[in-house]
């Protein structure tokens, strides 16, 4: 039977096949081949008890995207999740997750959550941005059920990771799309409006056939380490056209003067405001790849 791994807690899996959910664990070989199941895998299992629903895991189907960490597979679209205020929006870490998504060939959708408390120009002026380079972006208000059903239907027939900081109302989206509790809301810290992080495992969730959720606990934190700085420009959807107006094959795009993206910002075509989070990620990476000389 094949099925789909939609939890791993301490090596147990629960795997979903044929309607039904088992607990599995895994065959040796596995480890002795160095691979380990993850949430997102399909695999085939083997029944060993019907009665009590267990069974274990013979293989690990082919994937088409992995993620290191938190470790995930099989997901085809990323949903940002963004808060206006309480914490306010980390639009580095935005920009970070958005290069990643990119690298891996994977689909991105941005949500603004909290629009409540936005600034309304601010918020305006961020959302033109994301939207002008071709970034889907969807405004939510969690708490009031507000763009729910929106964001609903873009989930469709994906298995989507939702990511972002904590706090910025992850759960309490996850919660309405189902129209239950389903997993624990985060609280706000007062003294420093940074979230408290509760959800504790990644779980995948069904919210219809072939629709699944993946609430991803530290996915806000992920390693980009994989992209090589000199390849960042790469993943920045709106410089791949500018890059080949640059002078010089390997230009960086940060010190050099006849840069095809600098022009392209000097006319308007590129957001500044974009460009120097890419100097900051392309400088933390250049950084990680001299420490790892020594």
């Amino acid at each position: 039977m094949q099925g789909i791994i939609t939890e791993n807690i301490a090596n147990l899996y629960q795997v979903k096949g044929n309607n039904n959910y088992y607990e599995a664990t895994a065959r040796g070989k596995f480890k002795k081949e160095e691979i380990t199941p993850v949430v997102g895998d399909k695999v085939e299992i083997e029944i060993t008890d019907k009665e009590n629903k267990k069974a274990v895991i013979n293989e690990i189907l082919e994937r088409s995207v992995y993620i290191k960490r938190p470790k995930l597979a099989n997901i085809t679209q990323i949903v940002f999740v963004v808060s206006s205020k309480d914490p306010k929006p980390d639009l580095l870490m935005l920009d970070k997750q958005l290069a990643f998504s990119e690298f891996l060939g994977i689909q991105s959708l941005i949500v603004w959550n909290k629009t409540d408390l936005a600034n309304q120009v601010d918020f305006e002026e961020m959302e033109n941005i994301y939207q002008n380079i071709g970034y889907q972006v969807i405004q939510t208000e969690a708490k009031n059920q507000k763009g729910i059903q929106e964001l609903k239907k873009q989930l469709s027939n994906h298995t989507n990771a939702f990511s972002g900081n904590s706090g910025v109302g992850k759960s309490t989206l996850i919660n309405g799309l189902f129209n239950k509790n389903i997993t624990q809301e985060g609280e706000i810290s007062q003294r420093n409006k940074r979230g408290k992080n509760t959800t504790t495992s990644i779980k995948l969730y069904e919210i219809d056939e072939n629709t699944y959720i993946a609430d991803t606990p530290g996915f806000s934190t992920f390693s980009i380490e994989e992209i090589e700085s000199k390849d960042l420009a790469n993943y920045f959807i709106e410089f791949k056209e500018k890059i080949k107006d640059c002078e010089f094959v390997g230009c960086t795009h940060i010190k050099e003067k006849n840069c095809g993206i600098k022009k392209a910002i000097e006319k308007g075509e590129i957001s500044q405001v974009r460009y120097e989070r890419f100097h900051k990620i392309y400088q933390q990476l250049k950084e990680r790849e001299e420490r790892k000389k020594w």
